[in-house]
């Protein structure tokens, strides 16, 4: 199980079976004497191979220094031989030196022992860096926060998961490296079509083979991809029933992309857009309210049975309360995690599961509710990130002027 955890996790490098630790080496030494015997000995056989590696935070050590900690271990019952290329048992100390790099301890504050037992999935922050991405917007997610949604949906092989607001298919990207088929829809044609401006400095427009499916063939994940359509969140285009395993997305808020739907015709007039091909639709304001319950209505709806939808929800943090986060009666709230993104706002991580099959009546639950008012607090959101920015520079130009 902890094995298996370890293959799926970005957020931990490695995971340990400790043996010992301690302030000291003294005390780490005692603490190693004190563990039970009879939980070393498998690991400690004559038959066995093993290699004990030592890791620093925050200074390092020489080849000399690292020899002498680890002769210092010499007191523990190893029977195996040592192996530094494949051994069948890695062991390992870790120091301590505090977080300061410019008051670095003579000795550590903490050390530790123990056996490996896997590493996590770091690399991977790396490997599927937006940095190196072939096609990229204005909010590409990063990749790390990626895989995190993808490990909060449970995405597995065979799953079905969709974007509806997929912009250039970040989500997709960690959904399908699990071996998922990943779909999502775009109300803005050029993002879907990969055409107009490029996101990329020194880039002026984007290239002939910049769009969705690109970005998985980079990783050797076109497999997975089924499609990517121009349609809008607001209206769905599917066939009722249970279509999807996950819903992974990252609406819009207002601030680096611009929240819009489908108007109606007696709009044309005031707000029609053209894209380069002469694709011409009509849009309106879609208030951030009304995406979040239009994205619980359709999960409820679409989503199979213990299936997930994960998303981010913009907040103003002087007005954060539970109360405000939008809910469902077919979905129940399984996580709910914040990343700060200014001192005043920040935006919630919510995961949510279908616990419930959907009914007519849940269509419109929300407007029954008697918390629904507060809800209406996330539309003013654009409004209360761009006072708090103001408000900075203003603080920021007072102070060079002092």
């Amino acid at each position: 199980m902890t094995r298996e955890l370890m293959k799926r996790t970005v957020c931990a490098k490695s995971i340990f079976e400790l043996w010992g630790h301690g302030k000291s080496a003294e005390e780490l030494y005692t603490s190693l004497k004190n563990y039970p015997v009879e939980r070393m000995l498998p690991y400690l056989q004559s038959d066995s191979t093993y290699k004990i590696g030592i890791h620093t935070f925050n200074k390092t050590l020489t080849q000399v220094e690292k020899i002498r900690k680890i002769d210092a271990l010499e007191f523990l019952p190893f029977g195996g031989k040592v192996n530094l290329k494949k051994p069948e048992h890695v062991f390992w100390i870790l120091e301590d030196y505090g977080m300061d790099p410019n008051n670095i301890p003579e000795d550590p504050l903490h050390l530790y022992f123990g056996r490996w037992i896997a590493d996590g999935q770091r690399e991977l922050i790396e490997s599927y860096s937006v940095k190196r991405r072939h096609f990229i917007g204005n909010t590409s997610m990063d990749a790390c926060l990626s895989f995190i949604m993808a490990n909060h949906a449970r995405v597995k092989a065979n799953d079905v998961v969709f974007d509806p607001f997929v912009g250039t298919g970040g989500l997709l990207i960690s959904a399908a490296h699990f071996g998922a088929y990943v779909y999502g829809t775009d109300i803005d044609y050029n993002t879907i079509h990969g055409l107009g401006k490029a996101s990329r400095k020194n880039q002026k427009w984007r290239g002939p083979d910049e769009n969705i499916r690109a970005n998985l063939r980079q990783y050797g994940l076109e497999k997975y991809y089924l499609d990517a359509l121009v349609s809008d969140a607001s209206t769905p285009i599917w066939r009722k029933g249970m279509l999807f395993d996950a819903v992974i997305t990252d609406p819009p808020y207002g601030i680096r992309e611009a929240t819009r739907r489908t108007g109606s015709q007696k709009e044309i007039s005031k707000s029609t857009e053209k894209s380069t091909e002469n694709h011409v639709f009509v849009s309106s304001n879609y208030h951030l309210s009304d995406i979040f319950f239009d994205l619980l209505k359709f999960s409820a709806e679409y989503l199979v049975m213990g299936g997930r939808l994960v998303y981010w929800l913009p907040i103003y943090r002087p007005e954060y309360t539970e109360e405000i986060i939008p809910q469902h009666p077919c979905l129940k709230l399984i996580s709910n995690c914040e990343q700060m993104l200014s001192s005043h706002t920040s935006r919630r991580l919510l995961t949510m599961e279908k616990v419930k099959e959907f009914k007519d009546q849940d269509q419109y639950s929300h407007l029954l509710d008697s918390q629904y008012m507060p809800y209406k607090g996330h539309n003013s959101f654009r409004d209360k990130y761009f006072s708090g920015v103001t408000k900075r520079i203003a603080k920021e130009e007072d102070d060079n002027q002092k």
